[in-house]
Formats: structure tokens, C-alpha cells, sequence
């Protein structure tokens, strides 16, 4: 009785830490055989697996809505097809869950305009909130416009001369008036109107190039004008017009003068000079007599009178001196 055993304890220990956890018989209790995980796994937080406050129905729907991909659905229906509870019974768990902050539950409109509840699991409630798709942007639905294409090269003119530049811009501005499909900007305007402007260099008129540009047109619109014009001039440029000789230019005509030689006229560019002949020292031709008066038909005759004197006497025309008038 006077000996003391070693092994026994000097008195009980109690609990470690209020741990509920631990059991009192250090025989019984559950022992993990742990394997690590590589694929199809999610990782759950005490606090909900372990929650004082949650049903077990409760729990075990928080852990699997957790682990369900992004995308499935967790309404009521849905979570009744899958599980033997009933609809009333999820419907509790996911109130309280949501009472709890392990559930969010929010109606969104999509894009076609339809409501639609969305299901937002939190695996963390006391972590701010954050969501994990973007803030949709305005008009994010909508594709972003596509970049407008380049024109197609035109055709240039041998010379950059301002007044065909001009006549070829006067003439694309008024297509509008002949097709009111073929309105033209003033950026497209200026692009083409080199390669107008390359068909009027080759003697095409005008309205040639217009009868060109506005005929034939597509009978399902036009739905880019300027390249539609673009590639008519490109691939419907006439050929260079054919060599002509330039003419020679008229002799200039001078003014009349006369010549201080001979006072004829003649042409010369200054006052005060000479003709040809008088230049070259020949004799300038003889000038036309004076032309005699005419002579009357009838002519007089003097014939003797008894006096000695003798007196003029007139002769009768005959019949054959005088004109017939007709």
C-alpha cells in the first residue's frame, strides 16, 4: 500500500481546448485514409463543411453546389430532378445558405431580353465580393465594326494640272444627280478624281466618262460607290488617242501700208518701209491709162446753109444703131 505506481496519472485530464472534435474514448473515432487528389476535386472550407449553425441538408447542398462547373443549373427544379428530397426541403437548405451567406441569388436579363435567375455560390461570405466575369461594357454585345478597306488604286494623269483636277472633282460631284446611289464623300471624291481626271487626258469626253461610271449598275445596290467607281476606271481605261502632228501655226497677217517707193500697199509689221520690188531694185509694173469718156450714139455733121454758113445737123438713128429692149 506504501508504494506509489508509476504509471498511473495523478489525476484525469480533461478536454484539449474544448475541441468537439476529439472524443472522450481514445479507442473509438473516425481515422482518415487520405489520398491526394490530381483531377475532379474542390476544395470546401470547414466553416460550411463544419458549420454549427446549418441543417446537414443544408451542408451537404452547399458542398455540392460548389462543386458543380460554372454554368450548371442549381434552381429548385433542377436540384429536386437530381436529389430524393423533395421541393420543399431544398428549398429550406437554400434559404438557409442563403441566410448565411454561401448563396446569392439574383435576376439578370440576357442579351435575347428574357429574366432568368442566376445562381452565385460563395465559398467564402465574409471575402468582399467580386464577381468572376467582367462588367459588361455598353453595346458589349454587339461586334465591333469591321475596318473599312482601302480604296483600290485609280489611275493618274501624266499631269497634275489643276484645271483637269477640278473639271474631273465637277464631274464625280454631280453623279449624284444621274444615280442617287453613287453620293459620293469628299475623302472617296478626291481619290478619284485622278483617274478621272487620266480619261479626260486621253480626249474622252465627258460625258463618256459619265456614261461609264453610272450605267450598268447593280440592280441589288451599290453598297460601296467609290470602289465600285474605282475599279470601272481601272479596268475600263481607253487606250492613249494616236499620234497627231501639231499643225503649223497661220503666217501672221500684218497691216496694210504703202510703200514710200512706189505708193503701193502692201503688208509690212513696222510703218515705213519699202515693198518687195523696190526692195529688190525691179521696175514696178506700169499703172493702167486713164479710161476715155464714152462717146454719145448720135454724132453731129455740119451741112451748108443757104447763108454760106454752114450749121450742125443731127442724125437720125436708124433702127439698127439703136439696143432692143427686151
Amino acid at each position: 500500500m506504501g508504494t506509489q505506481n508509476p504509471s498511473v496519472p495523478p489525476h484525469a485530464q480533461s478536454l484539449v481546448g474544448g475541441n468537439p472534435t476529439r472524443s472522450r474514448h481514445r479507442g473509438g473515432g473516425v481515422i482518415h485514409e487520405n489520398t491526394r487528389h490530381t483531377t475532379r476535386f474542390v476544395v470546401i472550407g470547414n466553416h460550411l463543411a463544419q458549420h454549427p449553425d446549418l441543417s446537414l441538408l443544408a451542408i451537404g447542398l452547399g458542398v455540392h453546389i460548389q462543386s458543380l462547373p460554372s454554368g450548371t443549373p442549381a434552381d429548385i427544379k433542377s436540384l429536386t430532378a437530381r436529389f430524393k428530397e423533395g421541393a420543399t426541403r431544398i428549398s429550406a437548405a437554400l434559404r438557409e445558405l442563403e441566410a448565411h451567406g454561401y448563396l446569392r441569388r439574383e435576376r439578370v436579363r440576357t442579351p435575347e431580353g428574357r429574366i432568368v435567375t442566376r445562381t452565385i455560390s460563395c465559398n467564402q461570405p465574409g471575402a468582399p465580393r467580386h464577381r468572376s466575369e467582367p462588367a459588361r461594357k455598353p453595346h458589349a454585345d454587339r461586334p465591333a465594326p469591321r475596318k473599312k478597306r482601302a480604296l483600290p488604286a485609280v489611275p493618274q494623269p501624266a499631269s497634275q494640272s489643276p484645271a483637269l483636277l477640278q473639271q474631273a472633282t465637277d464631274l464625280l460631284a454631280g453623279l449624284r444627280r444621274h444615280d442617287p446611289r453613287l453620293l459620293l464623300s469628299a475623302c472617296d471624291t478626291a481619290h478619284l478624281a485622278p483617274g478621272v481626271a487620266a480619261w479626260l487626258e486621253r480626249d474622252v469626253a465627258p460625258a463618256a466618262v459619265r456614261h461609264t461610271l453610272t450605267t450598268d449598275l447593280p440592280p441589288e445596290g451599290v453598297r460601296r460607290p467609290a470602289a465600285l467607281l474605282a475599279h470601272r476606271l481601272t479596268a475600263q481605261l481607253p487606250p492613249p488617242p494616236p499620234f497627231r502632228p501639231s499643225a503649223a501655226p497661220p503666217p501672221p497677217r500684218y497691216p496694210l501700208q504703202n510703200c514710200e517707193g512706189c505708193d503701193r500697199g502692201f503688208r509690212a509689221p513696222e510703218p515705213g518701209g519699202r515693198c518687195r520690188d523696190c526692195r529688190s531694185g525691179a521696175t514696178p509694173p506700169p499703172t493702167a491709162p486713164a479710161t476715155p469718156p464714152a462717146r454719145t450714139s448720135s454724132t453731129a455733121r455740119t451741112s451748108p446753109s443757104p447763108t454760106g454758113r454752114s450749121r450742125p445737123t443731127t442724125s437720125r438713128a436708124t433702127p439698127t444703131d439703136c439696143p432692143l429692149l427686151v
